[in-house]
């Protein structure tokens, strides 16, 4: 699902919708300051008109409903429909009061934190950056009247859903001004897009061990709505190591409406410190730092998550495999990203793990993407679906096959380094994986482009899952990238380096006991 943008009239370009404009005018008040620091000052305002703007909507009411009882400063009232309370400090009539103020930088600092100890569900969540020295408090006051703008000209009632749209498309324009840092943070919108069309999360769990700023869960809420769902019949669960991006996570999520109180932070991240041990999810939706090599292997080695083998230490593509798989539940299924070496891999007994999950019948669907989607590597990437029952759960029967679908000449670049997913390649991807997973479904095997293999044809190719060998495209670049490669060779040199000093300093221990040295 495409994002839809929202217009308003602009006499230089009357093409031109307000997300653009907006982003537009606020880099101009950036001035000397990094995005990866601005971020947090822009996105920070815009929750606060968020919560302000809710605020005072039922504030208003309740105003009205004071004949009969009704209590505007009643904190119970806003805790009742689910709404934060601002203290009047903290509303956003009350700022923009004192938007030229020299002092701006101060006051908006102080309603943060006045908003933190009225809502205990926002503790230690919201950025306290203000009154530093290099944000400008005439800057600070220009973005103030910017943000306050941002409903303009819209009805009042949808003054909420254009702040998520701005929110939203102002984490992926931080990302993309970032670049390689930005990635960490962010899933590129239309891959986003593309794992949830696949998965149709309409009901249940839904679990993103690694959630960085939480847009899965923002599309899976925005799937259900779309298709006339529930989004009450959606209850979702994530982690994230990353403190600063846990809470723009959380702040994204509160921007929606979206329940966040199952989103965890520790800093040991979720192999070491799994934060939802006894969860079985519905869906599992994740893109996990690719071919991490600092993900503490060597202390898991005996981990019972490893059911279908111990991932290298050198590599933790395998280990994330297998944790989604143990959090899924009987019926469950997984979307996630995975760098494309993990589809051809040997080294270190991934292959193995490989061969087991195949013969297991878990792998459903492999999509290989095309290049340049990602901000932060250059690493080709694809798509892994795992299903925990592929003989019913509404699909027919497809225990003995695996989809391959090779996506790699879908997408248009928007500019020299960056594709995205248009909706028609979205649709396309996803309705091939829908059609073929139907009971009568129209599918068809497209040359060039998916083919439906028997897991007997999978082991006849020595259980590689690169899609090109299937549909009939070279895959020469499938099977081997030099990028990857090497950062793969050089994960496993550092971890044999690391063996090797602390076998030299045990013998060297050793002869010093027995004074020898």
């Amino acid at each position: 699902m495409a994002r839809k943008n929202i217009k308003k009239p602009n006499p230089s370009n009357s093409n031109e919708n307000i997300e653009d404009m907006l982003w537009k005018s606020a880099d101009k008040l950036r001035k000397n300051i990094d995005a990866a620091e601005y971020k947090h000052v822009v996105l920070g305002l815009i929750f606060l008109k968020y919560i302000s703007d809710s605020f005072e909507e039922l504030h208003a009411k309740l105003e009205a409903e004071i004949a009969n009882g009704a209590d505007p400063e009643d904190r119970d009232e806003y805790r009742a429909e689910n709404v934060f309370f601002v203290p009047e400090t903290a509303r956003w009539s009350y700022l923009v009061s004192k938007a030229k103020d020299p002092e701006i930088g101060k006051y908006v600092d102080e309603a943060m934190d006045a908003l933190e100890k009225e809502n205990a569900s926002l503790k230690g969540v919201l950025p306290k950056v203000y009154a530093r020295g290099n944000l400008d408090p005439t800057s600070l006051g220009g973005l103030l009247d910017l943000i306050g703008n941002i409903a303009l000209g819209e009805a009042k009632e949808r003054s909420a859903d254009l702040l998520g749209h701005v929110f939203e498309y102002f984490l992926g324009e931080f990302a993309l001004a970032e670049g390689k840092k930005g990635g960490q943070f962010y899933t590129p919108k239309s891959v986003v897009e593309l794992l949830v069309e696949m998965l149709e999360p309409y009901k249940g769990r839904v679990f993103d061990p690694c959630c960085g700023s939480g847009g899965m869960f923002v599309q899976s809420e925005k799937f259900v709505m779309a298709h006339q769902g529930n989004i009450n019949d959606i209850s979702i669960y994530g982690q994230e190591s990353n403190q600063t991006t846990w809470r723009l996570c959380k702040m994204n999520l509160a921007i929606r409406g979206i329940d966040s109180s199952q989103v965890k932070w520790n800093n040991e991240g979720s192999f070491l410190n799994d934060a939802h041990k006894d969860l079985k999810a519905d869906f599992v939706i994740a893109n996990p730092p690719f071919n991490d090599s600092d993900w503490a292997g060597e202390l898991l080695r005996n981990d019972g998550r490893w059911k279908f083998g111990i991932p290298p230490a050198s590599n933790a593509n395998y280990a994330w495999i297998q944790h989604f798989l143990y959090h899924l539940n009987p019926t469950g299924v997984a979307g996630f990203v995975l760098a494309k070496g993990s589809l051809t891999s040997k080294s270190s007994g991934e292959g193995e793990i490989r061969k087991a999950l195949v013969e297991a019948r878990l792998v459903d669907c492999i999509v290989n993407l095309p290049a340049k989607l990602f901000l932060n590597t250059q690493i080709p990437a694809c798509l892994w679906f795992l299903s925990r029952n592929k003989a019913n759960g509404g699909y027919r029967n497809r225990t003995d096959e695996i989809l391959f679908i090779d996506a790699r000449n879908e997408g248009v670049l928007i500019n020299r380094r960056t594709r995205i997913l248009r909706e028609e390649d979205i649709q396309k991807i996803a309705q091939t994986y829908h059609e073929w997973r139907k009971v009568n479904g129209n599918y068809q095997d497209v040359k060039g482009f998916c083919n439906s293999a028997t897991v007997e044809r999978v082991k006849e190719l020595d259980y590689v899952l690169t899609p090109g060998r299937y549909v009939g495209l070279p895959d020469d670049e499938d099977d081997f990238d030099f990028a990857e490669r090497f950062t793969q060779l050089k994960a496993e040199f550092e971890a044999q380096l690391k063996e090797e000093a602390e076998l030299n300093k045990a013998i060297l221990d050793n002869l010093k006991k027995v004074k020898l040295v």
